[in-house]
């Protein structure tokens, strides 16, 4: 196999390409293995994840950001990345792991770690990012999209944003019940409209609710037979 055209790049160092694909099982020493590579390569991959997320979702709250890149940068998809590569028929192995039928998925995850780190230290950080972005991307967008439509405010937050001159307010209507256990009423108020209020045992969720409401109201979101909730289109108005 061509390891560049496997790779979409040439090493101009073929060295740090054979020490990312050394593993220790291989290796004379673990510090000739590709353990340091995945260290680096893994610090590398979170950064350009969380630099990715930063610039392109500027409505997400940290929490949210958190969770996805935490779900990217996890050793199932490092893994099924390094699998699309093939870059575990590239490994150096020793005879034991060499014999193995199915390399376990931290292996497979630890060598496009490796991969990415051997490019960073053979060219730039910007072409490291053009690599992880060109095989991590989807898996942004997908893990993004599936934490996004669960959070009903950045959804209307988006589409106040995309489509109208003024952003949601929430608006506290009433609260009952003793400290430890008060129930919140919440509506909110977008383009000079009341949207029907929703109650919660919290503030947080109580406008999560009212958002809710005010994006089904204006028939953002629907709910199949199943309660699946589908947001839909925000580009596009409703009809």
């Amino acid at each position: 196999m061509d390891t560049d055209n496997n790779l979409g790049y040439k090493f101009r160092n073929q060295q740090l390409l054979n020490e990312a694909l050394t593993h220790a099982s291989s290796a004379g020493h673990r510090l000739e293995s590709n353990e340091r590579m995945e260290f680096f390569g893994d610090a590398v991959l979170g950064y350009v994840v969380c630099e990715y997320l930063f610039a392109n979702y500027p409505e997400m709250l940290e929490g949210e950001m958190t969770k996805i890149k935490s779900a990217v940068v996890s050793r199932r998809v490092c893994a099924q990345v390094s699998q699309e590569l093939d870059l575990c028929s590239l490994l150096n192995l020793g005879k034991g792991m060499a014999s193995s039928a199915a390399l376990p998925p931290s292996v497979a995850a630890a060598v496009f770690e490796s991969v990415i780190a051997a490019i960073c230290l053979d060219s730039d950080i910007e072409t490291a990012r053009a690599f992880i972005l060109k095989h991590i991307r989807p898996y942004i967008d997908e893990a993004a999209s599936s934490t996004h439509q669960s959070n009903f405010k950045s959804v209307l937050q988006q589409y106040a944003q995309k489509q109208l001159p003024m952003i949601p307010v929430y608006t506290l209507l009433d609260e009952k019940g003793p400290d430890h256990s008060k129930a919140f009423e919440v509506c909110v108020y977008l383009d000079g409209r009341k949207f029907p209020s929703a109650w919660a045992n919290s503030k947080k969720e109580a406008e999560q609710r009212a958002a809710f409401e005010a994006l089904r109201e204006m028939g953002l979101v629907t709910i199949d037979e199943a309660g699946q909730v589908t947001v839909r289109d925000l580009i596009t108005p409703p009809d």
